[in-house]
């Protein structure tokens, strides 16, 4: 039987897996379980995270307006807060992933969302052993697509390795389900999917970011979490109970924190206000 991350309101990370966030390696900041190719370097034991939220760059006032606001009032605070962006093409993503994402020890490689693996950029498409553009919220969940807006909005988008993308496919997330095939620590069953514990934490801010972002305007569906798996094309997205438990158990590292800045400077100019805050998930939801 293997132990899970739990919810530890005000702790540190509390590991049940043995895995590290950001790891220090020969002074060298690099993600957990990457592969040791050249100019890379593994080193699970240790962390630089744990125990302390990273701290991102967030510019002097963004937030004033939402300060002291909970529930729905928070939440369309933020909406009017983080809607005031620009927007990137689908083929433009390839272009911001390989720079929000890019692994710090290997400026030629992007390090995977699911697997943690640092693999070249130049892998990026569709064929076994590249990456793809991973839409963590999945866009059949709406039926956004790739279509500029929410189905290119790179605080949802990762990179993934195509084969683990497509046994995530468009799941819910939750805990349970058999070992994934060559992503070690990921879980899958007919309905949902779990991620390795390093990045459950950034999977729950992403799912939270989307439902706030994308209230229903501009054409596109209100995205709105739910307490439920099996969601299939309905704009909601699960479970909720779980993705709040992964927020409070798996604090944003400094490699979540960066490419957050990364958005917000080069590319969309907003903000994940979870990334941020990571508090007001709760304020909201909880």
């Amino acid at each position: 039987m293997r132990t899970r991350l739990v919810r530890a309101r005000g702790l540190g990370r509390v590991w049940g897996s043995g895995l590290s966030a950001l790891a220090v390696a020969a002074g060298v900041l690099v993600a957990p379980g990457a592969v040791a190719t050249a100019g890379t370097t593994t080193a699970d034991a240790a962390t630089s995270d744990a125990g302390a939220q990273a701290v991102a760059d967030v510019p002097a006032g963004y937030y004033d307006s939402a300060e002291g606001l909970t529930g729905e009032a928070l939440k369309a605070e933020l909406n009017d807060i983080i809607s005031d962006a620009d927007a990137v093409s689908y083929s433009q993503v390839w272009d911001g992933l390989m720079a929000t994402d890019e692994d710090p020890a290997n400026p030629n490689n992007v390090i995977l969302l699911y697997t943690g693996e640092s693999r070249a950029k130049s892998l990026n498409g569709g064929d076994v052993g590249d990456w793809n553009r991973e839409h963590v919220w999945a866009k059949s969940h709406g039926d956004f697509g790739t279509s500029t807006g929410p189905g290119t909005d790179l605080h949802h988008l990762r990179p993934a390795d195509v084969q683990v993308n497509g046994i995530r496919g468009n799941k819910d997330f939750d805990e349970g389900g058999s070992a994934v095939s060559g992503a070690p620590g990921n879980y899958t069953d007919s309905d949902s999917f779990e991620p390795r514990d390093d990045v459950k934490g950034d999977v729950a801010r992403m799912i939270l970011y989307m439902a706030v972002r994308w209230e229903g305007e501009d054409s596109f569906a209100d995205l709105e979490p739910n307490d439920t798996v099996n969601n299939g094309s309905a704009p909601y997205h699960g479970k909720l109970s779980t993705l709040l438990e992964w927020n409070d158990a798996d604090p944003v590292s400094s490699f979540e924190a960066n490419r957050n800045d990364v958005i917000y400077e080069q590319f969309q100019h907003n903000r994940n206000p979870f990334v941020d805050h990571p508090e007001w998930a709760d304020a909201i939801w909880g």
